[in-house]
């Protein structure tokens, strides 16, 4: 996932203490290049046969100065802004659990608007990484996780994503269905058209596995007939109603959100012309989570934008 082309880390929020972690130097090498969508790439990284220490949600940081064909354009960007360019935050979509870390990434595009800058890194992530090569990486942190407690608190866990920000979630998903039967999952994943959708398959396979425990829910904003897909394919956002059918106890669940929010330029875009930045998914969501009556301290978020 792709966390903010202009940030270190993503935004979040959400109960609890931020944990403090020791940062730690990788050098990975790419085992293989798994195609996802037409947009978006996972990198799967071989790191030596140690243990990592790492919680499914947890994000890594990849600087681009590490890359030769970037310097030009590196170059570029720090005289345009001033300033140095930073690392780029990337979640994980491994578990713990499993051999290899990997990465998944969105490629990021430039919006009129929306973005003040071309993207940097992104597209070189997803369009021109190979098997065998060599990446510097440093990791591992943030508090997007589920407390460790997590059986105490709630026995349903709602997953509410949009296009990459499904990343963090599928990690935490795969994790939670080995280590805790007792949990059932929601999984709500939000996309403009079914070739958008990040682990469709891979959620399939869950569910499959898991049908008393695993619902996933899919709903398209720009697609035709999204029903003849399957009854749990929806037409449209994510809406109260949608989450009153899929929350029977909203007091009850934990609620973990994360996808694209207003980014700091579209703040300030938007103020320049004296109007309110539009709402994307994370504003939206976090409305239809209140109106469907989810109490705001049961609610988790990770934002990009």
């Amino acid at each position: 996932m792709r966390e903010g082309e202009t940030s270190v880390a993503p935004t979040r929020s959400g109960p609890g203490p931020q944990p403090r972690r020791r940062i730690k130097e990788l050098e990975a090498m790419v085992a293989d290049v798994v195609v996802e969508t037409h947009d978006t790439t996972t990198l799967v990284l071989f790191t030596g046969n140690e243990r990592l220490d790492y919680e499914p949600g947890h994000f890594l940081t990849i600087d681009p100065h590490q890359f030769e064909g970037l310097e030009r354009w590196t170059a570029y960007l720090e005289d345009q802004k001033g300033k140095r360019e930073p690392p780029r935050a990337y979640s994980m979509s491994s578990s713990p659990l499993e051999k290899y870390l990997a990465i998944t990434v969105k490629e990021e595009r430039y919006q009129r608007g929306v973005t003040k800058y071309p993207p940097l890194l992104s597209p070189l992530l997803v369009k021109r990484t190979a098997r065998g090569q060599r990446l510097h990486l440093v990791g591992f942190t943030g508090p997007y996780t589920l407390p460790a407690d997590v059986t105490s608190r709630t026995d349903h866990v709602v997953h509410l994503v949009a296009g990459s920000g499904a990343v963090p979630n599928y990690a935490i998903l795969k994790h939670a269905l080995t280590l805790y039967p007792e949990l059932r999952h929601t999984f709500v994943c939000s996309n403009k058209t079914w070739r958008d959708v990040i682990f469709r398959r891979g959620l399939a396979e869950l569910q499959e596995r898991h049908p008393d425990r695993l619902r996933v829910v899919h709903t398209l904003t720009r697609e035709e007939e999204p029903a003849r897909r399957g009854p749990d394919v929806r037409q449209g956002r994510v809406g109260a109603a949608l989450l009153r059918e899929l929350v029977p106890d909203p007091t009850a669940c934990l609620v973990y959100a994360c996808g694209p929010a207003i980014g700091p330029y579209e703040r300030r875009a938007a103020k320049e012309r004296g109007e309110e930045p539009a709402p994307r998914f994370l504003e939206a969501a976090q409305a239809a989570l209140a109106e469907a009556g989810v109490p705001a301290a049961r609610i988790k978020t990770e934002s990009y934008g």
